[in-house]
């Protein structure tokens, strides 16, 4: 976060107003005049700068992207922010708070499918076949039902295509988490083979038959 500092107006606007005010009642073709003229100005401006000072915001600067030092990662985490950057801005403009809720649920599901490629890389074709392939049909669905939602027109085809759209973002969000939960195959069968590996430590060393219990996925 950092602060910025907006100035009012007010000053800026006074100092003129007075400048108009002083040339409608006093002479302005000397020097001395036009001198007298910018002291007013200056006078004013500094006056009601001290009165009204401005406010100051709090911004918060946009996150930089994390990079993994591999092209094509990086590359496809970057398509990754933008999909989810440009359905942010749909979910901003549809009509409908149920549809927005499952626009939430679905950039959720999205982020997190993204955010696996960086902890593991073996997730790429996946995830660039899910870029590719199933992203792009989601955006353009949302884009039809953003542009027929703005249209003002309750037509059977307009009507009956964003509700046939609702109904598909239950099937997407269902699809989509379990493509997510599908990229967790590998690293299950890792931890299965090593608790495999400790039950049979664990019975040479005459450990397991002691009371020890292990978790069995």
């Amino acid at each position: 976060m950092i602060e910025i500092r907006k100035k009012s107006v007010i000053p800026v606007y006074s100092a003129g107003a007075a400048c108009v005010i002083y040339c409608a009642f006093f002479p302005l073709y000397k020097v001395w005049h036009f001198i007298i003229l910018a002291c007013l100005a200056i006078l004013v401006y500094t006056v009601l700068s001290l009165i009204f000072p401005g406010k100051t915001e709090r911004v918060e600067l946009p996150e930089e992207p994390e990079l993994t030092g591999d092209a094509l990662i990086d590359a496809l985490l970057s398509d990754g922010r933008a999909a989810v950057g440009e359905m942010r801005k749909l979910r901003d403009s549809i009509p409908g708070e149920q549809v927005r809720r499952k626009l939430d649920a679905i950039i959720t599901v999205i982020d997190k499918i993204f955010k696996t490629v960086t902890d593991n890389p073996n997730d790429y074709k996946q995830v660039k076949k899910f870029a590719d392939f199933y992203l792009p049909t989601t955006i353009k669905l949302l884009h039809t039902y953003d542009r027929f939602g703005q249209s003002g027109v309750d037509g059977v085809n307009i009507s009956g295509t964003m509700e046939r759209i609702d109904t598909a973002l239950d099937t997407i969000l269902d699809s989509y988490s379990k493509f997510f939960d599908s990229l967790f195959a590998h690293q299950a069968l890792d931890i299965e083979t090593d608790i495999r590996v400790l039950e049979s430590m664990l019975k040479n060393e005459g450990l397991l038959d002691s009371g020890f219990e292990t978790y069995r996925m």
